[in-house]
């Protein structure tokens, strides 16, 4: 049974970094793309970034190219989500996703199964 941990989030103050980590008890995330999406208070859930297990890269949208980096450490089983730059409009919940071995395209619906871990960009 998938069950990821999402974790690494806090209050930073605009301009901050964060590292968030992802992992997955029990579950081998080596085979799949995973993916971290993010639900900001009142929108829709939309996707971050996406890493393939050949580290083929989905962006989706252009609002964090730059500051973004998510990475994998296989030995460990964790993705990572390296934020820099941060922006008040990054506030959100992010969470990890699994959705087969390619990562989903824009818009399309993806599973949680996480909790999330919370972001809040505010000074």
């Amino acid at each position: 049974q998938l069950q990821f941990v999402e974790s690494g989030g806090g209050l930073v103050q605009p301009g901050g970094s964060l590292k968030l980590s992802c992992t997955a008890p029990g579950f081998n995330l080596d085979p799949y793309a995973i993916g971290w999406f993010r639900q900001a208070p009142g929108k829709e859930l939309m996707g971050v970034l996406c890493s393939e297990r050949d580290n083929q890269i989905t962006h989706y949208g252009d609002s964090v190219k730059g500051r973004f980096t998510i990475y994998r450490e296989n030995a460990k089983n964790t993705v990572y989500l390296q934020m820099t730059r941060l922006e008040p409009e990054d506030t959100a919940t992010y969470y990890c996703i699994l959705d087969g071995v390619r990562c989903p395209g824009p818009g399309h619906k993806v599973d949680l199964w996480g909790k999330g871990t919370q972001v809040t960009v505010d000074s």
